[in-house]
């Protein structure tokens, strides 16, 4: 068991602390997997005392629990639980959190400060934490949990990183993306690197393309103010897609130590080529969903959702294309696409493998062999689906496919939240599932040039009715004629 930890979470009063922090330490504890001593201090404006803040976060974790709430557990929990009222946005509250964290001999000297905040506080909250002593290590560890978006662009990214910079050593900062705290995706690399099947296959002499596709049925919702500013790309492409991307493209690292698993990811970005501007039409696409049916409903369009602006063109869907030019990828494209208001909601990798280099069955019935896809299932089907080519039974030669399934649950597992595992990672000081620098950075880069044409095309946007697969336009990123968007596990 680790040391124990005081986890001091900015914005506790918020959306994601109500949603997904809380109910994750709860878990957590459920598990036995906190240290003893640790404790929780809740950061928030609203005028709450301890009492009322314990029975608020009963509240929160009673409505994502799985199972019945354990009020024995729950009990113990909340012996964990502080609330301490403050504006983040006045440099007086600072003093007073480090006197109030000094002063009292239950909190751990190590700290974890959890930014569930606007990511334009990040940097004020990191300078206003060290003019106060926050930061200092003469006592126990400092660390700094970040959400994302990491920046607004390559630019403000890099403003940031500086300024942080002045106050946090590389390995205090914790950049969170808890996409790569799914189980399913860090299946990835088990099914990679576990598994010698397919290594000898996992390159460009063999695989034709590759897609990864996150898709929702559901709008913006709440979060109109924050996505209209930022949109597809900046929300899932830049951030979870492209992570996901490295996964599946890395080489095998020395070892699955932090710094070896994200020096082979940075080493994949690195590689993708750049976009230039003039070629940002043909590499990217986005469009905007509209009224439309979503499970037998009416739904607005994004332009009458509320709190956002009439004129708004930000992309709901927004699509691109990549290339890796090192020796393994060279000449194999990797299509990314999300979108809002879809005609399902899922997250899958879709391994296009080439066809046969001669038709055998030409004289045949059977006019053309489909080419063999591998699947992965990240949500909400968590499964691994290899697709080929069988002869149906009779005396003419017909073909189906069939596939090999396999589940990547089985009855009585442990089903975790990805916030389990990384909130469980600060405190042991384990960074493999977290973002460095250079990671952002990089990734940053891929999609700039496209945000940055795209921010002088204010006049037009092309649009999909809420509950399809997005615009028919998007085809036009494909390489070759046949291509087409894998939008599902099922056979197509």
């Amino acid at each position: 068991m680790c040391q124990p930890c005081t986890y001091v979470i900015f914005g506790a009063t918020g959306n994601l602390s109500r949603v997904k922090l809380m109910p994750a330490l709860y878990h957590l504890e459920v598990a036995g997997k906190l240290p003893e001593g640790s404790r929780i201090l809740a950061l928030g404006r609203r005028d709450w005392d301890r009492e009322h803040s314990i029975h608020e976060i009963r509240g929160w974790v009673k409505d994502k629990v799985r199972g019945e709430l354990d009020e024995e557990i729950f009990q113990r929990f909340s012996q964990r639980l502080d609330y301490f009222r403050g504006d983040l946005t006045t440099r007086e509250m600072y003093p007073r959190l480090q006197t109030y964290l000094s002063d009292n001999a239950r909190f751990a000297d190590n700290i974890a400060f959890y930014m569930a905040i606007s990511p334009a506080e990040f940097g004020m909250v990191v300078e206003n934490l060290h003019t106060a002593g926050l930061l200092s290590e003469d006592h126990g560890w400092k660390r700094v949990v970040i959400e994302k978006p990491f920046g607004y662009d390559l630019e403000s990214a890099q403003a940031l990183q500086r300024r942080i910079g002045r106050y946090l050593r590389e390995d205090q900062v914790y950049r969170i993306d808890h996409y790569l705290g799914k189980g399913t995706v860090q299946n990835v690399l088990v099914f990679r690197f576990a598994n010698t099947l397919l290594e000898p296959l996992w390159n460009r002499n063999y695989i034709d393309h590759i897609q990864i596709t996150h898709s929702e049925t559901i709008g913006v919702g709440s979060r109109a103010h924050f996505y209209d500013s930022a949109g597809a790309m900046r929300d899932m492409i830049q951030s979870h897609l492209l992570q996901l991307l490295t996964l599946i493209a890395m080489e095998p690292p020395v070892s699955l130590e932090a710094e070896s698993l994200r020096d082979e990811k940075v080493k994949v970005l690195k590689s993708i080529r750049p976009i230039p501007p003039s070629a940002v039409h043909a590499h990217a696409f986005r469009a905007q969903y509209s009224e439309g049916m979503i499970e037998g409903e009416r739904v607005a369009g994004y332009l009458q959702e509320a709190n956002v602006p009439p004129e708004s063109v930000t992309e709901t869907y927004a699509a691109i294309k990549v290339n890796i030019d090192n020796w393994r990828w060279r000449g194999v494209p990797f299509y990314l696409r999300t979108g809002k208001r879809m005609a399902q909601g899922q997250s899958l990798v879709s391994i296009c493998f080439h066809h046969p280099p001669q038709q055998l069955f030409r004289n045949t019935q059977v006019e053309q062999m489909k080419q063999n896809w591998v699947l992965l299932g990240i949500q909400p089907c968590e499964c691994l689906r290899v697709e080929m080519t069988v002869k149906e039974p009779g005396l003419e030669m017909r073909t189906r496919q069939t596939s090999l399934d396999a589940s990547l649950r089985t009855s009585g597992d442990t089903l975790t939240d990805a916030y389990e595992e990384l909130l469980l990672d600060v405190i042991d000081g384990d960074r493999s599932l977290f973002l460095r620098y250079d990671e952002v950075e990089y990734a940053w880069r891929v999609v700039d040039p496209v945000l940055r044409v795209w921010s002088m095309e204010r006049d037009y946007i092309q649009t999909y009715p809420a509950g399809t697969w997005g615009p028919e336009e998007s085809h036009r990123l494909f390489d070759k004629e046949a291509h087409h968007w894998r939008h599902s596990l099922n056979p197509e």
